[in-house]
């Protein structure tokens, strides 16, 4: 995940690199297993309307994107490559998402584009889920001719290129030089040959950054907040020499940075003037915001959803089941997911996903503090169904 590396290696820094790619992994993994932990999905509460809700036989959960229609409103985020045990988890993971038609992100291809042995570490997902729709992975720092490589490589439908500032202030092979970002991001998003989603690492994308990705054409972003796998502290435990955990707690998790995206990230009302016709899918956005970090189960991927995500990314819990159970566990996983995801939906009235941003939420603790500073009107979110009544409350108004 460092920025410029060189084109040709020697075998110590191949050896370095694997090392800490396997690093990722395992320090990774050792968080997912210390057990549950309170996060703002946790302060995100929804108002029961026990007469609200619908049929699941009416839900459905694809998602339109702008460029491109998924089956569900989950996707297999970015998260490794390059070693050969990292290879097998990629090859896992895509199975398990073409059994599923999930989307699937990799991790940071940089390692193959500086040494030709390791790009098989991403490979081996096309070889497993051909006709699926597959994400590379770039960090910031890297050229436009990269991009386009990586791409190439791996036939990618889009690229994700991850910003990750407070990660590489920590970690010992990082640049702690952030000057040319933007810069680069620029000319990346305007070479690349796929769409660009710009991403954290879990540490957020703020409002002025998401305005600044708008400026520069970027038109899809995942916010990416703190919750779940804590890169600081993955790079503190591997170099404990330069430690940074004063840092803990640093950034903004998913859903404060989806409450707070500005306006030309969360949409506007097509229907502005629709009258009591209206109803909360018909909005529209030139740009996709996604959301991921800390996505535990089904609930916390409706509760994105509801806060403006058009659709979430899961990692660390996907991961961990793959290690685990391999990926029969990991599609028996998603199933259910798919599952648990339609009858939240019903239960709150949606039928599509869209209609999640007409139901009523309370914030509280951590995240309710982050609003009220940040100057976002917490009672109007309590009260968004009283514009914007379901689908089904129309339809029996009607036959009246």
């Amino acid at each position: 995940m460092t920025s410029e590396t060189p084109a040709t290696e020697s075998p110590a820094t191949k050896a370095s690199r694997a090392t800490r790619k396997d690093d990722h992994v395992r320090l990774a993994s050792a968080q997912q297993t210390e057990g549950p932990r309170r996060t703002d999905f946790d302060d995100l509460e929804f108002v029961h309307h026990a007469l609200s809700g619908t049929s699941p036989e009416r839900v459905d959960l694809s998602v339109n994107l702008s460029d491109w229609t998924w089956p569900t409103p989950f996707y297999v985020n970015g998260m490794t490559g390059g070693t050969e045990t990292t290879a097998k988890i990629n090859r896992e993971l895509a199975i398990a998402a073409a059994e599923t038609g999930l989307p699937m992100a990799c991790g940071s291809m940089s390692v193959a584009l500086d040494d030709a042995e390791a790009a098989k570490g991403f490979t081996v997902i096309r070889e497993e889920n051909p006709d699926g729709f597959v994400m590379g992975n770039l960090g910031a720092g890297r050229s436009a001719d990269d991009a386009r490589r990586a791409v190439e490589l791996l036939g990618a439908d889009a690229l994700q290129l991850h910003i990750n500032p407070v990660q590489e202030t920590a970690m010992p092979e990082g640049t702690r030089d952030f000057s040319t970002w933007l810069s680069g991001l620029e000319e990346i998003v305007a070479a690349c040959p796929v769409p660009v989603v710009v991403k954290e690492v879990g540490f957020g994308l703020s409002r002025r950054t998401l305005i600044q990705l708008a400026e520069i054409g970027v038109r899809f972003a995942d916010v990416s907040g703190a919750g779940g796998t804590d890169f600081l502290r993955i790079e503190n435990d591997r170099s404990p020499a330069e430690d940074f955990s004063m840092l803990t707690g640093f950034g903004q998790s998913a859903l404060a940075c989806l409450l707070d995206a500005p306006p030309e990230w969360t949409g506007e009302r097509a229907d502005a003037d629709a009258g009591d016709d209206a109803t909360a899918s018909d909005t529209v956005s030139s740009r996709v915001l996604l959301a991921s970090g800390g996505v535990r189960n089904p609930y916390d991927v409706v509760k994105a959803l509801a806060c403006g995500a058009r659709a979430v990314g899961v990692a660390g819990t996907f991961l961990q089941t793959v290690l685990d159970h391999g990926p029969d566990g990991l599609v028996e996983l998603i199933r259910t997911w798919q599952t648990q995801t339609s009858a939240l939906f019903a239960l709150l009235g949606a039928q599509r996903s869209a209609d999640l941003t007409a139901t009523d939420v309370l914030t509280r603790g951590r995240l309710g503090e982050f609003c009220r500073l940040r100057g976002i009107d917490v009672t109007a979110l309590s009260h968004r169904s009283d514009a914007h009544p379901s689908a089904d409350d129309h339809s029996r108004r009607n036959q009246l």
